[in-house]
């Protein structure tokens, strides 16, 4: 398989604004037939599935369709596949909806590694009702998350725990599967947050035993729609209900309000965007999937190799972690420069990076980075190529200290 960038940069219109966007961790250039799918949907569905009219009807196919392609996304059951405006806001709901099992004398796990999506929702439930948090932690020198510390923290009151599938700011990709097993011996489950994993890696719930993965279709260049994908669809039908519909059933249960369904047209779309990086790909959406994917991985291997190579040779620039298994992304700090400053010099050299994370960073603060000025965070999308690589190394080399 040969990957090739620059039939995929064609596919982005957004490309020729002559930029070099490193920053995929705010949301991945959207593709052209993202835009027009979107723009379809609002011109031909309805806002309600359930009417009899051929708008509804085809708002209603919409609807099954963005389900089946989450669901082809993770390996997963499309009756599984909870859908709404953010990832961050149904995580909210599942909760509230799980509040009930995390009370006095449990526990939650969380992680460093997580962003606020995955962590201020389980704390605001733990201080409600009394649950006892403790926290993974992360090696200092390497910001990888060593996996026999889930024997310890996961003992038999947990009830959850909440882990990310790979970290959107230092790249680190901790053990899901180990965390998975360890807390379903004690009768708990597992929320998996696959917003940085996704697409540089090809998901699978079952293989993750994740019983609920979390995904954002920004982080791969789709709309502004989150997904949230239940193992076991039945579970849905066990816990209470967040819908304003007292006769929801499955998936509808967490959905609250209406859906936006031109929106859903182009998650569809985004996700068979992902399945097309590589033309040669043949067969089912998930074997498509696959192939591409991991002609993406390759490809981006290498360029990695190449951006790490780059970095190492800024002077006084450190890179924070160097994870074993991680997702191409990179933060690093340059001595004596603010990170909103390097940020900001390297824009006008037209070179998109980010400086600071939205809401905060509980793992930069508990190495200290944020003390000292903050991260330069940059990582790599489908699109990116070794010419814009060399550009950043460039304008880090020419910056005024």
């Amino acid at each position: 398989m040969t990957y090739d960038v620059a039939r995929v940069r064609g596919l982005i219109p957004s490309l020729g604004d002559g930029w070099i966007h490193l920053d995929p961790q705010a949301g991945m250039l959207v593709p052209d037939s993202v835009s027009r799918a979107v723009s379809t949907g609002f011109r031909t569905s309805a806002f309600s599935h359930t009417n009899r009219h051929t708008a509804a009807k085809r708002s209603a196919s919409i609807l099954d369709g963005a389900r089946e392609a989450v669901a082809d996304l993770v390996g997963g059951d499309p009756a599984g596949v909870v859908l709404g405006p953010d990832r961050a806001v149904l995580l909210a709901w599942l909760a509230e909806s799980l509040s009930s099992r995390l009370g006095l004398g449990t526990g939650i796990v969380l992680s460093r590694l997580d962003d606020e999506a995955n962590v201020a929702p389980w704390l605001r439930i733990a201080n409600r009702y009394g649950a006892h948090v403790r926290w993974a932690e992360v090696e200092i020198e390497t910001c990888e998350m060593p996996a026999w510390q889930f024997e310890e923290l996961i003992g038999p009151t947990a009830r959850l725990v909440a882990l990310t599938a790979a970290s959107p700011i230092v790249g680190s990709a901790p053990a899901v599967r180990v965390a998975a097993d360890r807390v379903h011996e004690v009768g708990g489950l597992l929320v998996a947050d696959c917003v940085g994993a996704a697409p540089y890696a090809l998901i699978d719930i079952t293989e993750l035993n994740a019983d609920v993965i979390a995904l954002s279709a920004p982080a791969w260049g789709g709309p502004q729609i989150g997904a949230l994908v239940f193992r076991d669809p039945a579970f849905l039908d066990r816990i209470p209900a967040m819908s304003l519909n007292p006769y929801a059933k499955g998936a509808e249960r967490l959905e609250v309000g209406g859906h936006q369904y031109a929106l859903l047209a182009g998650l569809t779309t985004s996700i068979d965007y992902l399945a097309g990086l590589d033309e040669q790909a043949g067969g089912t959406r998930r074997e498509r999937l696959e192939i591409s994917i991991s002609s993406l991985q390759d490809y981006q291997d290498h360029l990695f190799e190449h951006l790490m190579t780059v970095l190492d040779r800024i002077p006084d620039l450190t890179i924070i972690g160097r994870a074993s298994t991680r997702i191409p992304t990179v933060s690093f700090t340059i001595a004596g420069m603010q990170a909103e400053k390097i940020s900001a010099k390297l824009a006008d050299h037209r070179i998109g990076t980010l400086s600071g994370i939205h809401g905060g960073s509980r793992l930069l603060d508990a190495l200290g980075v944020n003390d000292e000025g903050g991260a330069v965070t940059v990582g790599l999308a489908p699109y990116t190529t070794r010419f814009e690589i060399d550009q950043l190394g460039r304008a880090l080399t020419a910056l005024e200290r």
